[in-house]
């Protein structure tokens, strides 16, 4: 199997486990800081990816690092360990927050603009998308002085280039063709 199957079928149980305990989000931000953490810390990856460390002293060093965390949610992480799957953290978060966004009825959609937006704007596009869509829009927005003006929108796998610089691309091969 792939490891994105694989990742998929751990955040599908994780998410369960959420959903049943009602602690869907605070499971997406904990599986989320997990996978940094282990992404972000050197000492951690080494400990976790080490096959020099028993699975079993993995577990107890995640049960005291995580002492606070809802005891499901650490019992999942150990269980991940014990079948040597730790390496899978990273994708099973973001597997796991693709299904809270679809479960929310939200997406996600980069927005590239020639010069910084106001809050304002970034409201007023935030908004006008999430209509349009029939979702709600999470908007990370970015800056590109090449594009002139207008807006590139990336939702999802489709673009929608509105930029200056496409429109007199296209305007050019329009009067080369000519």
């Amino acid at each position: 199997m792939r490891s994105e199957t694989i990742a998929r079928n751990y955040a599908e149980a994780l998410f369960a486990l959420g959903e049943r305990s009602g602690r869907t989000e605070q499971f997406a931000d904990l599986m989320d800081a997990v996978a940094a953490a282990v992404e972000t810390s050197p000492e951690v990856q080494a400990t976790l990816m080490s096959p020099k460390v028993p699975k079993s002293a993995k577990a107890r060093l995640l049960a005291a690092a995580l002492k606070d965390a809802p005891r499901e949610f650490v019992l999942f992480l150990q269980a991940v360990v014990k079948r040597g799957r730790q390496l899978l953290f990273r994708k099973i978060a973001t597997e796991y927050l693709a299904l809270l966004d679809l479960k929310l009825n939200r997406v996600h959609a980069g927005v590239t603009l020639a010069r910084p937006a106001d809050e304002a704007l970034r409201r007023t596009i935030q908004d006008s998308l999430s209509r349009q869509l029939g979702k709600q829009v999470l908007a990370s927005f970015s800056i590109d002085p090449e594009i002139l003006g207008g807006a590139i929108l990336r939702v999802g796998e489709r673009i929608h280039d509105g930029s200056v610089r496409r429109r007199m691309t296209r305007l050019r091969r329009a009067l080369l063709t000519r």
